[in-house]
């Protein structure tokens, strides 16, 4: 299976890209510059230069399932985590690319309840979210919480909604569920929190809620 990781230059999409690389997948990681070409082909990937913000057709162009773990970092969350996301489902969809994982955010669901300086990002998120549930594709929705540069610990806990919110996990994990449940039926077309535990995420992700 070829895996297109968006972001894969990002603090998550550069584990998601090396994970996926050591894998039985064959990884391909969509940059926007030709200057992180080189990072990428050293994580074991196939580089392919796109940008979110313009036609990603020719990134998604022989892809079996796609992992959108891309972010605007606040500065552009309608041009990025909204329109860039959908851009990629559309994409996929003209393609036939039919597995689509993506990275969203705890509090996507209630973004009106976050912090008024998140709630343009969990706007973005929960319009991308959205759009991915209404295609044709089999999607799987991570949202994690507050991320950390932690080593992963391969363990974590999930749900539908989670009843106890507060907590955070390390990036590597997130990353880690995000190619997890890439074959995964049991994450197929379901959304689901996340944040670190004890179960370990295969065992979490044959019930994610």
């Amino acid at each position: 299976m070829r895996v297109l990781v968006a972001g894969a230059h990002g603090q998550v999409g550069q584990h998601v890209t090396s994970i996926v690389a050591d894998s039985a997948h064959d990884a391909r990681g969509m940059v926007r510059s030709e200057s992180q070409v080189e990072d990428i082909e050293s994580l074991g990937a196939e580089p392919v230069v796109a940008d979110l913000t313009e036609e990603v057709g020719h990134a998604v162009e022989g892809c079996d399932a796609i992992v959108f773990a891309a972010g605007s970092g606040g500065d552009a969350v309608w041009d990025v985590d909204r329109d860039g996301a959908i851009r990629l489902v559309e994409a996929a969809e003209r393609r036939g690319v039919d597995r689509f994982v993506m990275l969203s955010s705890l509090g996507a669901d209630t973004p009106s309840m976050a912090p008024e300086a998140l709630r343009d990002y969990l706007n973005a998120k929960a319009e991308a979210d959205e759009r991915l549930r209404e295609s044709d594709l089999t999607y799987t929705i991570v949202r994690p919480g507050e991320l950390t540069t932690e080593e992963g610990t391969g363990r974590v806990r999930t749900a539908a909604d989670l009843e106890r919110k507060d907590g955070d996990i390390s990036r590597e994990d997130v990353a880690c569920v995000l190619v997890t449940a890439i074959p995964m039926e049991s994450t197929y077309d379901r959304t689901f929190e996340v944040l670190s535990g004890d179960e370990p995420i295969e065992t979490a992700l044959e019930n994610p809620l």
